[in-house]
């Protein structure tokens, strides 16, 4: 069975452990969660598939049947807390704990550079623009960037960017991109990180309004009466409008200056809740 810093979802977790041991010996879903103190037989079959959570006491049962060791037991405490977050700064808090464990052991956690190359604006917008500028110190690229920020927060971006596998450096000193587009994957904990990044890009969004000059930048809107089927339509148009884009952008290898395109289309209205209520 893979190491338990491997993971970041306590229920998987508990469902390899079951299927490892079922492969070892005639345990059932029972015997487990007897071994953990449940009275229901399939209660961990539950948890694993989603249906029920594990309380604190709970988790310390759990951890001692599958023999967790101290450091094992506090990683999967800490696996349950994140699952178990109502709040973003919650789930980012727990998620950048789960990290700091797992890099203690000299372990990588796979979604780690996802969800730490969303969690700044800086990472992507430096990712393009370092490209652009060849032979330019942190400091130009600082003065480049729209907000401001310092050569340090560069240099720390860019030194992720390469580690990550995102830019490569040559022995000249210039970035190129590994890749031509980031997407976030099918992971876990990214979208935790990408919710940040739509805050901090529609923040930057809103003072370009007035910083920016209009024959730079373009901001336009409607306010639509619709159906949900009318919804899905629309938003398996606006998925194939940022395909094609990214086609467009991606088809020279210049870059003149790095934007932002932010795609949004949200509810001003919530009639059918109050239905339901």
């Amino acid at each position: 069975m893979k190491d338990i810093l491997t993971y970041t979802d306590y229920r998987r977790y508990i469902a390899d452990y079951y299927a490892d041991k079922k492969a070892k010996s005639a345990i059932s879903w029972h015997d487990f969660a007897r071994a953990a103190g449940f009275s229901s037989p399939v209660y961990l079959k539950y948890v694993s598939e989603g249906r029920f959570n594990l309380s604190e006491a709970a988790v310390e049962r759990v951890s001692s049947a599958m023999n967790l060791s101290d450091f094992e037991r506090e990683y999967f405490r800490e696996m349950v807390r994140f699952d178990h977050a109502k709040t973003d700064k919650a789930k980012k808090d727990s998620f950048q704990k789960l990290m700091t464990m797992a890099e203690s052991r000299k372990a990588k956690i796979i979604e780690a550079d996802a969800f730490r190359y969303f969690d700044s604006w800086k990472n992507p917008v430096l990712r393009e623009l370092a490209p652009s500028m060849p032979g330019a110190k942190p400091l130009a690229l600082a003065h480049a960037c729209r907000p401001k920020i310092s050569a340090a927060e560069v240099s720390e971006s860019l030194n992720f960017l390469v580690k990550a596998d995102l830019l490569q450096k040559d022995e000249e000193g210039n970035y190129k991109q590994t890749d031509k587009v980031v997407t976030t994957g099918p992971m876990e904990v990214t979208p935790v990180a990408v919710r940040g990044l739509h805050r901090q890009m529609g923040e930057i969004a809103l003072e370009t309004i007035e910083g920016v000059p209009q024959d730079k930048r373009h901001f336009s809107g409607v306010t639509l009466g619709i159906t949900q089927d009318a919804y899905d339509e629309i938003v398996a148009e606006i998925n194939a409008f940022r395909k094609k884009i990214i086609e467009i952008a991606t088809r020279e290898s210049e870059t003149d200056e790095v934007y932002r395109l932010n795609i949004q289309f949200f509810p001003m209205t919530n009639k059918n809740e109050n239905k339901k209520g």
